[in-house]
C-alpha cells in the first residue's frame, strides 16, 4: 500500500529545537505517563525495546490512556501477517469525532482547532473545537435524515476546508465511512472511485480556489455521477458566491444545515468499523480502496503527531498536504484532532502569490511545527534562500518532509541525538523494521541494502484493500511471507539508521502524487493508434519523479509524432489527472520483453537514465535487439530531432 496509505515508512526531519521535557534528566513518566507502568524502562532506549518485547502491554497502555472508550477492549490484537489478518482493540467500542472534539469541547471549547490559511494570504479562518462540533453535529444529523446509515460510504469531493473536515469527521459520528478524493482529480477517475466505493452519496463544493485560479469542481462531479448510477444525491456546499446549476439530486448543503440540531448522538463502532476508504494508484491499473479502521488508525495517527513532531498544547501545527491524501489525514485533521491541538489547513500552493508563501505564513501564524512535501522543498529551492530570509520563522521547532502514518523517523530520541538530512532512521514505538534479500532471508549486518519489511505488526495498517482482500495479501503479505512488505527498498547505515532508497514496484510518485504505471498505461492504450505502451518515473529535480511513456503504434499510423503525443496527453489529463501527464514520449517499434511476455521496465529505465553499464544480461530478452532501438530513439528525442509521419508494426 505504498504505506502512505497505511503506515508509511519515509520520514526525514530537521529538527531546531525538541521536547524540552526531554532534558539531560531524562524523565519517563513525564516523557510518556503510561511508562511509569512499565517494568525496567526509565529511558527512551528502554521504552522502545519494551514496545517491541511487551507489544501488548505497551499498545493496551496508550490505547486505554489516549481514547475516549464507550466500551474497552478485551484482546489487545489478533494479527497474523501471512494469512493477512490484523485485528486491534476487539470487543471495544468508541466513536472517532467524540475523540477529535467532544471530550475537548468539555475542557476547552475556545480553543482553535483549524486555521484555515485560504488561498489569500491574510484571509485566514479560525475556527475553535465549540464550532467544529457545531458544523459537525448539523451536518451528521442532515446526513441521517437524508438516509445515510451506519456502514455506507460517503464521497468527499472538496479542497482543504472547514466544511470539508467536518464532513469527514460528521461521516464518523454517525458511523458511515468516507471516501475522500483529491479535488484535483479528473472526473473520470472520480468517478471510477465513486463506483469502487458503491457511493450514494457525495459531497462537494460549487468552485475551487487555488492558485488564484476558480476551479468548477462542481461540474466535475456532475460529469463523473452521469456514469455512477448508484449516487442519489449530491451535497453542494458555497465556497465562491458564484451561484451553479443544481440538478433534482443536488442538496444545498448549508442551507440544509441550518435546520438540523446542534446535537447528533454518536454511534457506537467497533474498533475494526471501517473508519474510510483512501483510493491510491495500483500496479494493476486499477485504483485500489485502502481500508482503514477506527481505533487502531486514530491511536497510531495521535501517538505519531504527538511524538514525531514533539507537538505540545498551545503549538500550531502546519501540515500542508491536501486532505485527499493519507498524509491530511493522518497529521491535518485526526491526528492534530485526536491531540485536542490546533492546525492549519492550507488551501493554495507553495508560490502563490509568491515563493515566500510558506514562509509568510509560518510567520503569520506562528507555526511551530511545518510539514511539508518533499516536491515542494525541491521547487522552492530553485527559488534562493531570500524568500525564506525574508520572513521570522523563529517559532518553528520542527520541519518534516510528509507521509501518512510515520513508521520510521528521526525523532523521538534522546535530546542530543543526531538527524542525518535525508534519513528516516530510527524505528517508531512498536516498529520492527527488518531488511531481507531476494529470498526472503533475513540481512542482520548494518551497512546494507534490500526489501524493507516490517516484522511486527502495528495498529494504524490498513486492513484490506476494499472488494479485493486477496489483491492486499499478494501485494503485501505473500512476497516475504511472516512479514509486511513496504514496497520500498532501504539501505541500514553503519550505525543502524535507515535511508529509504526507493520503490521497488510500478509506481511513480509525481509532486507527491502516487501513480501506477498501469493506470496510465491503460488510457494510453485507449488511443486506436496505440498498440500497447510502457511507462516509467525517472528523476526529476523539482517533482521528484516525472513521467516518461514508451509507445508502439499499430500499423500504418500516418500521424505526426507532435499531434499524437499532444493527443496521448490530452487523454492522460482528462482520465486522470494534469499532473499524470507523460513528460516525455517516445514512440518505438517494439519494447524489451522476456519471452513469457513481461515488459521489461528495469531496462527502459536505465536507458532513460542513461546508465548503459546497468542494463545487465539481456540474454533473457526475447529480441535483445530492441534495446538498442530504445537508445539511439532515446538519444534522438533528447537531442531534438524529429520525425516524418510513423509506419511501424505492433509488436
Amino acid at each position: 500500500m505504498w504505506l502512505r496509505c497505511t503506515s508509511k515508512c519515509v520520514f526525514a526531519s530537521l529538527s531546531r529545537s525538541y521536547n524540552n521535557v526531554l532534558s539531560r534528566s531524562f524523565n519517563i513518566a513525564a516523557f510518556m505517563p503510561e511508562a511509569a507502568g512499565f517494568e525496567g524502562v526509565s529511558d527512551r532506549a528502554a521504552l522502545q525495546e519494551f514496545s517491541l518485547s511487551n507489544s501488548d502491554h505497551f499498545w493496551a497502555a496508550v490505547a486505554r490512556h489516549r481514547l475516549t472508550w464507550i466500551s474497552p477492549f478485551h484482546t489487545v490484537q489478533d494479527c497474523d501477517l501471512s494469512r493477512g489478518r490484523i485485528k486491534w482493540f476487539e470487543g471495544g467500542k468508541l466513536n472517532v469525532s467524540v475523540n477529535c472534539l467532544d471530550r475537548h469541547v468539555h475542557t476547552c471549547p475556545e480553543k482553535v482547532a483549524l486555521i484555515w490559511e485560504r488561498d489569500e494570504p491574510g484571509s485566514e479562518v479560525k475556527v475553535t473545537y465549540r464550532s467544529l462540533l457545531d458544523m459537525t453535529c448539523r451536518l451528521g444529523n442532515l446526513l441521517r435524515r437524508r438516509g445515510v446509515k451506519k456502514g455506507d460510504c460517503v464521497t468527499i469531493y472538496m479542497p482543504p476546508c472547514p466544511l470539508a473536515v467536518a464532513s469527514m469527521l460528521a461521516c464518523a459520528r454517525i458511523g458511515a465511512a468516507h471516501n475522500v478524493v483529491f479535488a484535483g482529480f479528473s472526473a473520470e477517475a472520480l468517478a471510477e472511485r465513486i463506483r469502487d466505493a458503491q457511493s450514494s452519496t457525495v459531497i462537494t463544493v460549487n468552485q475551487g480556489v487555488r492558485g488564484g485560479r476558480v476551479i468548477e469542481l462542481k461540474k466535475t462531479v456532475d460529469t463523473a455521477v452521469e456514469g455512477c448510477p448508484s449516487v442519489k444525491q449530491v451535497f453542494v456546499a458555497m465556497r465562491t458566491e458564484n451561484p451553479v446549476v443544481m440538478t433534482d439530486r443536488d442538496v444545498s448543503m448549508e442551507e440544509e444545515m441550518k435546520l438540523e440540531d446542534a446535537v447528533c448522538e454518536p454511534a457506537a463502532m467497533d474498533s475494526e468499523d471501517v473508519l474510510f476508504l483512501l483510493y491510491t494508484s495500483g500496479s494493476t491499473g486499477k485504483p485500489k480502496g485502502l481500508v482503514h479502521t477506527q481505533a487502531g488508525y486514530l491511536l497510531y495517527a495521535l501517538l505519531t503527531h504527538r511524538y514525531v513532531f514533539s507537538y505540545h498544547d498551545g503549538d500550531v501545527f502546519g501540515c500542508v498536504a491536501d486532505i485527499g491524501w493519507i498524509t491530511g489525514h493522518s497529521y491535518s485533521v485526526y491526528g492534530p484532532l485526536a491531540n485536542g491541538g490546533t492546525t492549519v489547513l492550507f488551501e493554495s500552493t507553495p508560490v502563490y502569490p509568491n515563493p515566500g508563501r510558506y514562509w509568510e505564513m509560518v510567520q503569520r501564524l506562528r507555526i511551530n511545527q511545518f510539514y511539508g512535501a518533499p516536491t515542494a522543498i525541491r521547487l522552492l529551492l530553485k527559488y534562493g534562500d531570500h524568500w525564506v530570509h525574508k520572513y521570522d520563522c523563529s517559532t518553528l521547532k520542527t520541519l518534516g518532509s510528509e507521509t501518512g502514518g510515520i513508521c520510521i523517523a528521526p525523532r523521538p530520541s534522546d535530546p542530543d541525538a543526531e538527524i542525518v538530512p535525508g534519513m528516516a532512521m530510527r524505528p517508531f514505538f512498536g516498529m520492527k523494521p527488518v531488511l531481507v534479500d531476494g529470498e526472503g532471508k533475513l540481512l542482520t549486518s548494518n551497512n546494507t541494502s534490500g526489501p524493507l519489511c516490517l516484522a511486527q505488526p502495528w495498529p494504524g495498517m490498513a486492513r484490506t484493500i476494499h472488494n479485493n482482500h486477496q489483491r492486499f495479501i499478494e501485494t503485501y503479505c505473500q512476497p516475504y511471507p511472516g512479514y509486511f512488505f513496504t514496497g520500498d527498498g532501504a539501505h541500514r547505515s553503519e550505525e543502524g539508521y535507515y535511508q529509504i532508497t526507493g520503490r521497488l514496484d510500478d509506481v511513480i510518485n509525481v509532486s507527491g502524487h502516487r501513480l501506477g504505471t498501469a493506470e496510465i498505461e491503460d488510457v494510453v492504450n485507449h488511443c486506436p493508434a496505440v498498440a500497447e505502451s510502457a511507462v516509467i518515473g525517472y528523476s526529476h529535480d523539482v517533482k521528484g519523479q516525472a513521467v516518461y511513456a514508451f509507445v508502439v503504434l499499430k500499423k500504418e499510423v500516418g500521424v505526426p509524432e507532435e499531434d499524437l503525443s499532444q493527443l496521448l496527453k490530452d487523454m492522460v489529463s482528462k482520465s486522470i489527472a494534469k499532473y499524470a501527464c507523460p513528460d516525455q514520449i517516445q514512440f518505438v517499434q517494439r519494447l524489451p520483453k522476456t519471452r513469457s511476455g513481461k515488459i521489461m521496465r528495469r531496462v527502459l529505465r536505465k536507458v532513460v537514465e542513461q546508465d548503459l553499464g546497468g542494463l545487465g544480461d539481456l540474454s533473457t530478452l526475447d529480441d535483445p535487439a530492441a534495446v538498442q532501438e530504445i537508445v539511439q530513439g532515446h538519444q534522438d528525442l533528447c537531442s531534438g530531432e524529429r520525425h516524418s509521419p510513423l509506419k511501424v508494426h505492433a509488436s
